[in-house]
Order: structure tokens, then sequence, then C-alpha cells
């Protein structure tokens, strides 16, 4: 659940902070009249990721078994190449964010009413594709194929509801928060939270028949771990650990999150990233 929350906490809290730029800038720029085409992008973009995530969710349920693991598999393995990308592409563009959002706004403005909803759109639909996959394949792995998806949807729901307040906060100056640190933890969890959706991937295309090597397990700690205790629930909910874990689970899982975990930490360190522009949202309450 706690994973999911912080799935929904970060993603929100970035299609918030879109939306709190995109308003707080038209405003500022005595422009609040057209603030309703932006609310009508960011509508669209709700609902286009609602219906994503039903698709996902009831979409697969009439198909064979070895279907919906292959589909399952191949999704999974999308959503932490989506994710990957965005924890990256947002500490490279994290300083400058603002800054090209007004430019695209001033574009939109100039060329008419559907371009800024085009604008907001796009600006929120990228996130909540992205949020919507993600959290399916986590939500996935955390639940496992006998377990309930209710919590982990309560947690992710959690998550953008606390996001929307926050985003709410920063329009009306009331919160101010070091949104590069931020960034950069909850970066380095869904890495980690990433490597595991992804040897859940790989599980079910093994399980698909895709995949060689379901049963050649490089551990099994279930009688000191069982997946029926709290202990075993909390770390399949937060890190989607399995304590039968394949020896292919396990390689891909190191090769994975090793490496993006330094690539990571060594983007963050340049001189150039840092990302304090992300931390001064224009809003109507500071101009």
């Amino acid at each position: 659940m706690f994973a999911n929350y912080l799935i929904g906490l970060r993603e929100g809290l970035e299609a918030s902070l879109m939306v709190v730029i995109l308003s707080a800038y038209l405003v500022r720029s005595g422009r609040r009249a057209l603030l309703s085409r932006v609310w009508v992008g960011v509508a669209g973009a709700v609902v286009v990721s609602l219906a994503l995530g039903a698709l996902l969710t009831w979409g697969p349920r009439r198909l064979t078994f070895h279907s919906q693991e292959a589909i399952g598999g191949i999704l999974s393995i999308a959503a932490v190449a989506f994710v990957t990308w965005m924890v990256f592409w947002m500490a490279s563009h994290a300083r400058g964010l603002s800054a090209e959002l007004r430019g695209r706004l001033d574009v939109a403005a100039e060329a008419g009413g559907l371009g800024l909803v085009i604008v907001a759109f796009l600006a929120v639909g990228r996130e909540g594709l992205e949020t919507a996959l993600f959290l399916w394949a986590a939500t996935q792995a955390a639940a496992g194929s006998a377990g309930s998806t209710v919590a982990p949807l309560i947690g992710a729901l959690l998550g953008i509801l606390t996001s929307v307040a926050m985003g709410f906060a920063f329009y009306k100056g009331f919160l101010r928060i070091n949104l590069s640190k931020f960034f950069t933890w909850t970066g380095v969890i869904l890495i980690i939270v990433a490597g595991g959706v992804l040897a859940y991937g790989v599980h079910d295309l093994q399980e698909a028949g895709i995949l060689p090597g379901l049963n050649n397990l490089a551990f099994d700690v279930s009688a000191a771990i069982p997946p029926s205790s709290w202990y075993g629930t909390l770390l399949k909910g937060v890190f989607n650990f399995s304590p039968a874990t394949t020896w292919l689970e396990a390689i891909i899982w190191t090769l994975y999150v090793v490496p993006t975990l330094i690539l990571f930490v060594r983007h963050i360190h340049r001189p150039a990233s840092a990302s304090a522009g992300v931390a001064r949202v224009p809003s109507p309450a500071t101009a």
C-alpha cells in the first residue's frame, strides 16, 4: 500500500505542478478568462487516464491464463521503462520546467482556445497515462494472482488526493518544500519499486512459457518469510519482494536496480542538474 501511495503522490504531484504552473501563469499574465480551457484539457486527460486504467484492469479477464500472464508481463516491463524514463526526465528538466510550460502556453494562447486545451491535456495526460500503467503493474505485482487489489488502489488514491492538496497549497502560496530533494528521494524509492515490478513481469512471462527457468529458484525463504505474514505482506507491498525468486528474476532485478541507481545518483549530483527552479513554482500569492 505504501509503494502505491508513493507512486500516486509523486506522479500526482508532477501533474498537479503542471496545472499550478499553467493556471498561475495565466492569472499573473492577466488571462484569467482562459483558465476554463486549461481545465477542459485537464479533465480530458483525467478521463483518458481512468479509461486506460479500466481497460488494463478488466480488459484481459476473458483471455486464457497464459495470455493474461503474457500481457501482464509485457505491460509490467513497459511500465518500468516509462517510470524509469520519467524519473530521469524530471531530474533533467525540473529546473526549466516552469519556463518551458509558460512558453508553450504563450504560443497556445496566440493560436486560439483549442491550443490551450491541447497543452493542458498533453501536460497532464502524459503523467496520467504513465501513472495508470505503472499503478496497474505495481498493484498486480503487490497483490499477486490471488491477492486483493483493494488496499493498493486505496493507497494510490490517497497519494493522488495528497498530491492534489499539495498542489492547491502551492497555488495559494501556503506550502513551500524542497521539491528537488523530494523528487530525488522518491526517485530512488521508485527505482527499487520498479525493480520489483520488473521481476514480477519476468515471472509472468515465465508462467506464460515465454521465458524459461520457472522452476529454477535462486532462493526460497518462504519458511522464514511466509507470504501471509504481516512482514511478508509488508515486503511484498512495499518492495514487491517474493520469498520464492527464480534465478532469472534475481538476475534481471540486479541488472536493473544496481546500474539504474548508480546512474541516477550520478545524474542528480551533476552541477547543472540542481533543480532550484522546481521549488519556485509561480503562484498568484507570490506575484
